[in-house]
């Protein structure tokens, strides 16, 4: 099975930080443009960040870019998303995503994706 599996997520106050993983199953990232997604209570779901290893670009929506930083572990098949600096607007159930090569920007901006993880849910409390 191709599998993405999110972990990490919980309970955080205002100004704190987190890390989000998501372990990849069934395939290697390697190869992979990578994508962390959120969708807040209300809201429509919309890229976070998104990162492509065969152009070497990195996209980050507005509100996130400067708190967080997406990166990967090809030899852990792992994606993680730091996030510092957290916001309450940051609420919302965050999902890892994988598609094999596509522009970071349709990825990120038109949901772009081949793999979708079931999600995990950060909290920020004011």
């Amino acid at each position: 099975q191709l599998q993405l599996v999110e972990s990490g997520g919980g309970l955080v106050q205002a100004g704190g930080s987190l890390r989000l993983s998501c372990a990849a199953s069934g395939f290697t990232l390697d190869y992979y443009a990578i994508g962390w997604f959120r969708q807040a209570p209300g809201k429509e779901r919309e890229g976070v960040s998104c990162h492509s290893s065969t152009d070497l670009s990195t996209y980050y929506a507005d509100s996130v870019r400067g708190r967080f930083t997406i990166s990967r572990d090809n030899a852990k098949n792992t994606v993680y998303l730091q996030m510092y600096s957290l916001k309450p607007e940051d609420t919302g159930v965050y999902y890892c995503a994988a598609v094999e090569v596509a522009p970071v920007r349709q990825m990120c901006v038109s949901s772009r994706v081949d793999y979708w993880g079931k999600g995990t849910l950060v909290t920020v409390s004011s």
